[in-house]
Parts: C-alpha cells; structure tokens; sequence
C-alpha cells in the first residue's frame, strides 16, 4: 500500500509542478511582451511616460527603452524554455525576472503604475519557478 501512495503522491507533485512551471512560462511570455512593447514606446519618445526631474536613477528615456527591450525579449525567449520544462529555463527564468523587477523598480518614476504592475507579475514568476521542486 505504500508504493501505490507514493506513486499517487509523486504523480500529484509532478502534475503541481507541471502546472506550476507552465503558470509561470505564460505569465514570463506575457510580461515578457507588455516589456517589449514598452521598451519601443520608450525607444520612440511616446508622450505616456512621466516626467521626473528629482528622480536619483535618472537615465535617458531611449536608454531605458532598449534596457527594457532586450530584458523583454531575453523574458519570451527563456519562457519558451519553460514550456519545455527545463531545469535551465527555470533558473535563467528566475534571474531574468529578478533583473526585470529592479528594471521596473528603477523606472517607477516614467510609468509608475505600470511599473508596479509588471513587478507584481515578475514576483509571481519567481514564486511559481522555486516553488516547484523534483522528485529524486
């Protein structure tokens, strides 16, 4: 009897963590984009972001834009990994969504709400990718 409950359990952990890591694979795909868009709004001046004078982070608006482009599509990019399950994605998929929190975090300011958003989305990322673990 407790070979057919740990198979029954092992076969539930696998389906969480399967679950899990795809969660996390659409949301990373999705930020990933909402990122890529964003970084071209940048890129092209858009009039949607703020204007902070006082801001100790301050960088050029072009600057950030490229910054948030690249992380975005480095973001779709691992994501498709997710979708594999990969242990590689997994933790590329963590650090990537961390260096996109502190982006977002540093560019409050421009587009604050936003900003605040995407961070939130990241955090769940984060949250899905490590709590997920393997069974030996």
């Amino acid at each position: 009897m407790t070979t057919t409950t740990t198979r029954h359990r092992s076969e539930t952990a696998e389906a969480a963590a399967g679950g899990l890591t795809l969660f996390a694979a659409v949301l990373l795909f999705i930020a990933g984009i909402l990122d890529l868009f964003r970084g071209i709004m940048a890129i092209a001046e858009d009039d949607v972001y703020v204007s902070t004078p006082n801001y100790i982070f301050k960088f050029d608006l072009t600057s950030w834009g490229w910054i948030q482009l690249a992380l975005g599509v480095i973001a779709m990019a691992v994501s498709a990994g997710l979708f594999s399950r990969s242990t590689w994605a997994r933790v590329v998929g963590v650090g990537i969504a961390g260096l996109l929190i502190i982006a977002n975090f540093l560019s409050i300011p421009y587009y604050p709400v936003w900003s605040l958003t995407l961070i939130a989305l990241y955090a769940f990322v984060i949250w899905a990718l490590c709590v997920v673990r393997r069974e030996p």
